[in-house]
């Protein structure tokens, strides 16, 4: 083997000039990739990342900007599958009978999807509750049953929802699952199997494609979202995968989560992300849902529901970036409050701003993270930010022994917004994820004092603790260095 490296260096340099040619080659691929990466208009600090990142690692880092680097999604042919027949509450501007907020308009120009409303909407603390929930309006349906998640192993709770799937489509319900590609890899063919013999479809979002040639694969850009719609009446979403991990029955460890089940004219609108997600990853279009009753004609209008209730969605398809505005915005209209939990902390410039100013004008802010997430360097790099926002006024507690998995924020007494989005880069712009603005003081009452038992039993974090260099502030401060690719 060392005669033949020597053999292979003496080769190389018998070349005259090779030094010079692949000098010039490296200085043409470096000047090519900068100007990819910039001409993106992307924050400069992830800009800047990328370009110190490949231009320390020439070739290889293409590689690594090729599977992992930012990516855009075209959805013209996703736009032009709405059809607008059956969805005549769909408008592109504010319902005349509707108080629109200056929030609920961002909302509606940021992501098309007007203001409605809610007749009923319960809190689902942990997998335990969500799940019954969830399987007793499966074994309710009559017509359609649609689900899409991030996460869905074929474990415990995999199985018994697989099954009770497979009974309703042979009773002729129809049923159509939407999984991610890389958050439910392990759900093998063999597993959905059974329910597509039974009639159901199932269908993945972004395959990866590592194997197809010339095709950028789908590292980046999964739908993190957690959906089920039953019958266009009923809805579930938040923050729940489906999976044994979440279920505090099975693990005394599961994670501590937070979902909703959701009826009223709002549900038409969850209706319409599904469907819209479905049509992208499949390619169905329109007429695949022709004879079913997705907006049923008797559900409640959206004047007859109580709770002013908005589906918040964002993507990369958008450049807008729906669910971090209106976080923002929520926080720069509080008056009294600002109560933030989050599973994973990394703030850009404008959030950070945003909490800190509200602190710092005498808001009762508060942020509740999880003593460990289930990543060290997202642990590390949120923890980075504390002194910051102690230093303003901020109240951060962290939340153990389990993984808090809780997506909310709560502003004053009568708006919350809750979901999939974590406060992060990652849910802001890399991944499709859907949310829900609530504007109710019962609501917001219920949710704000959950959040208050679930902060008494947390640690509140102290300016002055003690933070050992190498344990510490080094792995913190290394760790933000990431925040913009996290």
């Amino acid at each position: 083997m060392l005669a033949t490296l020597n053999s292979a260096w003496e080769w190389i340099h018998g070349i005259p000039h090779l030094k010079a040619y692949l000098t010039a080659a490296y200085f043409a691929y470096l000047l090519w990739i900068v100007a990819w990466i910039v001409l993106q208009k992307r924050e400069p600090a992830a800009t800047l990342s990328w370009v110190l990142s490949l231009a320390a690692l020439p070739y290889l880092g293409l590689l690594i900007y090729y599977l992992l680097g930012p990516q855009k999604v075209k959805r013209q042919r996703l736009r032009r599958g709405r059809s607008r027949s059956g969805m005549e509450h769909y408008s592109t501007v504010c319902p005349p009978d509707a108080d629109c907020t200056e929030l609920a308009k961002v909302a509606q120009a940021t992501c098309g999807i007007p203001p409605s409303s809610a007749t009923a909407v319960e809190w689902l603390i942990d997998g335990g509750a969500t799940y019954e929930a969830i399987l007793a309006a499966v074994a309710g349906a009559r017509d359609h049953i649609h689900l899409e998640y991030y996460i869905f192993n074929p474990d415990q709770v995999g199985t018994a929802l697989r099954d009770a799937l497979i009974e309703r489509a042979r009773a002729g319900v129809k049923v159509r699952l939407l999984l991610d590609a890389v958050g439910s890899s392990h759900v093998r063919q063999s597993f959905l199997r059974p329910l597509r013999d039974a009639g159901g479809e199932t269908a993945w979002f972004h395959p990866t494609q590592l194997l197809k040639p010339f095709k950028r694969p789908w590292v980046n850009m999964r739908t993190h979202r957690k959906l089920v719609v039953v019958d266009g009446r009923l809805a579930f979403t938040g923050g729940i995968n489906i999976t044994d991990e979440e279920d505090e029955r099975i693990r005394s460890d599961a994670y501590r989560d937070l979902h909703m089940r959701v009826e009223g004219h709002v549900v038409r609108n969850l209706q319409l992300v599904f469907i819209e997600d479905w049509i992208y990853a499949t390619g169905q279009g329109r007429p695949a849902f022709e004879g079913q009753e997705l907006w049923p004609r008797d559900t409640p209008g959206r004047a007859d529901g109580h709770i002013e209730a908005q589906v918040l969605v964002s993507g990369p398809d958008s450049s807008w970036e729906t669910i971090h505005r209106l976080h923002v915005g929520a926080i720069h209209e509080a008056r009294e409050r600002v109560w933030l939990v989050t599973p994973y902390f990394v703030p850009g410039e404008a959030a950070r701003m945003a909490l800190t100013s509200a602190a710092l004008g005498g808001l009762d802010t508060r942020l509740l993270v999880p003593t460990m997430s289930d990543s060290r360097l997202v642990t590390w790099a949120a923890r980075s930010y504390f002194d910051e926002l102690l230093e303003a006024g901020v109240r951060i507690f962290e939340y153990g022994p389990r993984m808090l998995h809780t997506k909310a924020l709560v502003a004053d007494d009568a708006l919350c917004i809750v979901g999939s989005a974590n406060f992060d880069n990652r849910s802001f712009r890399l991944n499709f994820e859907l949310s829900m603005m609530y504007r109710d003081k019962r609501l917001t009452g219920q949710l704000a004092e959950y959040l208050a038992q679930e902060m008494a039993t947390a640690r509140e974090v102290q300016f002055n603790r003690h933070r050992p260099l190498w344990r510490s502030r080094v792995p913190e401060a290394v760790a933000r260095l990431t925040s913009p690719l996290l």
